[in-house]
């Protein structure tokens, strides 16, 4: 895991961070979530469970092997928006998964938990998901 850069005011808070294609990224994601962006218990689990979310899609759908994710952290003005950056293709979208599927729900557990949640292109290949969630602060 890199880190890109830091800001660490208790309110205003930006960190950038790469992890690779590997299982244990969604963990150390977390990990960095909670040492870097001081959140209380509640909504921090939910933003906790929001970013491993985001990892594991990016990791099951979008991040090549070989290739690495980025994750960007920001909390100001009340809110915290997490992006995960991938080079694939493979746009997320939402759906019904059956009663006896293991997979298809984490879209679904993004919309009803986040604030507001999105897709957005990025510079190269691939594409940047992104979820908002009101957290304590200014």
């Amino acid at each position: 895991m890199t880190f890109d850069g830091d800001q660490r005011d208790r309110y205003d808070q930006l960190v950038h961070f790469r992890l690779p294609s590997h299982p244990r990224s969604v963990g150390r994601a977390r990990e960095v979530l909670r040492t870097n962006v001081g959140l209380p218990e509640e909504p921090g689990e939910t933003a906790a469970l929001l970013l491993s979310e985001l990892v594991t899609n990016a990791l099951r759908h979008g991040s090549p092997p070989g290739r690495e994710i980025a994750v960007s952290l920001h909390r100001y003005d009340g809110l915290l928006r997490m992006e995960v950056e991938d080079a694939g293709d493979f746009l997320p979208r939402p759906r019904t998964p059956g009663l006896d599927d293991e997979c298809g729900r984490g879209l679904a557990l993004i919309a009803a938990l986040s604030d507001d949640w999105g897709v957005a292109p990025r510079q190269g290949p691939g594409k940047r998901v992104w979820v908002t969630l009101k957290v304590p602060g200014r």
